[in-house]
């Protein structure tokens, strides 16, 4: 059977150059998007995609992989298609796997960088003039920048309380290390992917991304941190429900044992940390919600580890969605 379908849409991507640069070259951006049946999400991030401010320095398409063999993404690249001045390639991956997404991505890429960002966030518009900018400057191999929450309803005020969603930022120039790599909202110059193979792991359920950085980072390169380089994650209401944050707590715990760096000293935290936090669950709860399923998240992360190390997998699905 195959294992991915190829659609391009052609388009120009609107740029302003001044008459006197019309001989010089410009950079060229592939922002990659790997889906998987979230039409309204990335209806969202492609219009904020549209008008992106490039500065005349840059020209940019956009590749989007959908990792749904229904093809549940295609209706809305089509009707984006009809409007936007942006060339699109539109590709299917049949097997489930977000590894072989992103690097089926990588593949259709093309021109100098790429930029992934994820299908359930948007960015504001100097997003990509931001990164490139960064990258140039700090004479880098690539440039992460923040994802901050984003609620279009209210949502409970645990939540809040907890800083569920929200995620650490660092200072503008910061050398990261692997554990910080991701591809939520990343500019990596696209040579980094010459002659790599697949440079993200199918073997990974989730921690592919921060496998790729761990590698990279190994083999000399430099990533920074840029905090004006924002892009914001949609948390929509079914994200607030408790069964799916500790479904997401048993696979992402699940993940930790296959990186590298993963030993003996970890299990014995996981190991130690069980029975500590399930004896402190009642006085969490007192304390409040937000206290209660931040210790109980935190009590399935190290669930998650233990499992997989002796081969129990009780989230199924490479992607938890509900």
């Amino acid at each position: 059977m195959a294992n991915s379908l190829t659609t391009v849409f052609s388009g120009t991507t609107d740029v302003s150059v001044p008459e006197d640069a019309t001989a010089v070259r410009l950079s060229h951006i592939s922002v990659c998007i790997c889906t998987y049946k979230r039409p309204d999400l990335l209806r969202r991030l492609l219009d904020n995609l549209a008008d992106q401010e490039t500065g005349g320095i840059f020209t940019y398409s956009i590749v989007i992989v959908d990792n749904d063999g229904q093809q549940s993404a295609k209706n809305v690249i089509t009707e984006f298609n009809l409007t936007a001045a942006i060339a699109i390639k539109y590709r299917v991956e049949l097997r489930q796997n977000i590894a072989m997404a992103r690097n089926k991505a990588v593949e259709s890429s093309e021109g100098d960088y790429i930029a992934f960002i994820d299908d359930d966030e948007f960015p504001e518009k100097t997003w990509l003039l931001t990164l490139l900018k960064a990258c140039q400057q700090y004479k880098v191999d690539g440039v992460l920048g923040p994802v901050k929450r984003y609620f279009d309803e209210q949502p409970p005020r645990w939540i809040i309380k907890g800083n569920f969603y929200e995620r650490p930022t660092y200072p503008t120039g910061l050398i990261i290390d692997w554990r910080k790599g991701r591809t939520g909202n990343v500019l990596l110059k696209k040579q980094l992917f010459t002659g790599a193979g697949r440079p993200f792991d199918p073997q990974f359920r989730q921690g592919e991304d921060q496998d790729f950085f761990r590698r990279m980072i190994e083999q000399g390169h430099v990533f920074i941190w840029c905090n004006e380089a924002v892009a914001y994650e949609v948390v929509p209401p079914v994200r607030w429900r408790r069964v799916f944050m500790l479904k997401r707590a048993l696979l992402r715990g699940a993940m930790e044992p296959q990186t590298a760096n993963f030993g003996a000293l970890d299990i014995g935290r996981s190991v130690a940390a069980i029975p500590l936090y399930i004896c402190a669950l009642p006085f969490a709860f007192v304390a409040g919600q937000h206290r209660f399923m931040d210790l109980t998240v935190r009590l399935f992360d190290h669930l998650g580890k233990l499992l997989a190390l002796a081969g129990v997998h009780i989230v199924k699905d490479q992607y938890v969605t509900e």
